[in-house]
């Protein structure tokens, strides 16, 4: 890959997300929101390629891979009203029958553009089949900490600006705001697990899953950041009112300062 086919692409992607703009306000907010997050995670992957001395290559092929790791959103939202797969399509998914119904990657060699496709499909994955090789591996753990990092910023922005009364349906996954918090998203966090998502019940529950998101970080660029962005600490004052054990926080900040060292 090159330049001038990653440039393609990304001519190709802001025409894309632009198509969904000016139907009504909510698309038109959230088309906003993961374009604006898109670009992030392609800053972010930059970012730890360097970090980790990717070739000028390897990092346009990272950067093509973040991309297009949400561009299934779009269709998404506009479909069914949410981000939430299980109440809609697994966003993976739906993006890769895209990006192939549109031929978009069909100007790059075939096994690279299989790489794509698989990384793609990885991303929003529990866990990363131990199957694959490891350069689909290392393109697939890539994605998912740039992903993870500006979601970080997402949430963390957002649960400050809903103090002063901001609401977004589509970023609370449309999870009842309650001070209720499920045993078994607790006893995750407790035995240094990620939470599955079918345990999630509130929006609390959904933000400790994102501070248990710090089991599965993979490089230590990644660590650094969410540390030095204070990251897991505002997700943390967001669930003051909670009363949730402080154990859970001192669990995820032990974790995050261990890889950092």
């Amino acid at each position: 890959m090159n330049q001038t086919e990653f440039q393609k692409f990304k001519n190709w992607f802001s025409g894309y997300a632009f198509s969904f703009k000016g139907y009504d306000s909510a698309l038109t907010e959230n088309t906003n929101l993961k374009e604006k997050h898109t670009y992030k995670v392609c800053e972010a992957i930059l970012d730890i390629g360097k970090s980790i001395f990717l070739n000028e290559e390897e990092l346009i092929l990272a950067e093509t891979v973040a991309l297009f790791h949400d561009v299934g959103r779009f269709e998404q939202y506009k479909r069914f009203g949410t981000f939430m797969d299980s109440k809609s399509v697994n966003h993976s998914e739906l993006g890769i029958e895209v990006l192939v119904r549109e031929k978009v990657l069909d100007i790059i060699a075939s096994e690279t553009k299989d790489l794509i496709i698989k990384a793609i499909r990885y991303h929003n994955q529990a866990r990363l089949p131990e199957s694959e090789n490891e350069e689909c591996l290392l393109f697939s753990r890539l994605v998912r900490d740039a992903d993870k990092l500006d979601i970080y910023r997402v949430v963390s922005e957002y649960y400050a600006e809903q103090k002063q009364g901001r609401k977004n349906k589509a970023i609370e996954l449309d999870l009842p705001d309650t001070q209720s918090v499920s045993d078994e998203v607790v006893m995750a966090v407790i035995n240094r697990k990620i939470v599955s998502f079918k345990d999630v019940k509130s929006l609390n529950d959904f933000k400790i899953l994102q501070l248990a998101w710090i089991y599965d970080i993979n490089f230590s660029f990644t660590s650094r950041r969410i540390k030095n962005e204070k990251y897991l600490d505002k997700i943390w004052d967001s669930m003051k009112e909670a009363s949730i054990d402080p154990y859970i926080f001192l669990l995820v900040s032990e974790h995050i300062n261990k890889n950092i060292s």
